[in-house]
């Protein structure tokens, strides 16, 4: 990532720098659920006070989830504001991925109890909101309030998917969380898509068939 230079003061992390700005309300955001097959794409955005740090926190994909869910409720407990929002496969399969990852994310934004006067955004794409923003690539690794956003985004997420294998234990929601793992499109292959299969992702249209 470009760092970004303050007078003599050079910054790895965008968040360090804007609050020296003296912007108090700084916003991350970010989202989970790009590449599974199936469930909904979940985002969260987080808005941290500069006093509270948070031991382990780091990216997501870095934890276990046990350290996850430990740091999803404290960060729940301590955060100014924070919201989680999510899409579903229908609405995945009408935007395209990507484009509904930025409308979770936008969506999450909206949601928080705080106006936000600084967004970071975990990637290289802005958002659709008039608010003042920074894409930040490997944001959940670099800020503290995107790390955040990831941590209440990823537990959501696998908590609905927990809830999902109650329904339809055959596809072991449980296991691996709807991404393509060789057990998920084995179960594919025996039993077809189920109602909460994104059709459009190769790897399920293959078997929609007469389903459709």
């Amino acid at each position: 990532m470009k760092k970004v230079r303050a007078g003599k003061q050079v910054f790895a992390d965008p968040e360090a720098y804007w609050r020296l700005q003296g912007i108090p309300f700084i916003a991350g955001v970010d989202e989970v659920g790009r590449g599974p097959l199936a469930g909904p794409v979940v985002a969260a955005a987080v808005i941290l006070p500069p006093e509270v740090h948070f031991p382990g926190l780091r990216d997501s994909k870095c934890l276990t989830p046990e350290a996850r869910t430990s740091l999803d409720a404290a960060i729940r407990e301590k955060a100014l504001a924070f919201a989680v929002r999510e899409l579903s496969p229908r609405q995945i399969e009408r935007l395209g991925i990507l484009a509904a990852s930025l409308k979770a994310m936008a969506q999450a934004i909206q949601a928080l109890s705080l106006i936000p006067e600084m967004v970071l955004v975990d990637g290289p794409h802005p958002l659709p909101l008039p608010y003042p923003q920074q894409p930040v690539i490997k944001g959940d690794a670099l800020c503290p309030s995107i790390s955040a956003a990831a941590v209440l985004a990823k537990v959501h997420r696998d908590r609905l998917m927990t809830a999902y294998h109650q329904q339809f234990p055959q596809y072991n929601f449980a296991g691996h969380k709807g991404y393509a793992t060789a057990e998920h499109l084995e179960a594919l292959r025996c039993w077809g898509p189920c109602p909460i299969h994104r059709r459009t992702f190769r790897g399920v249209k293959e078997w929609l068939g007469d389903r459709e």
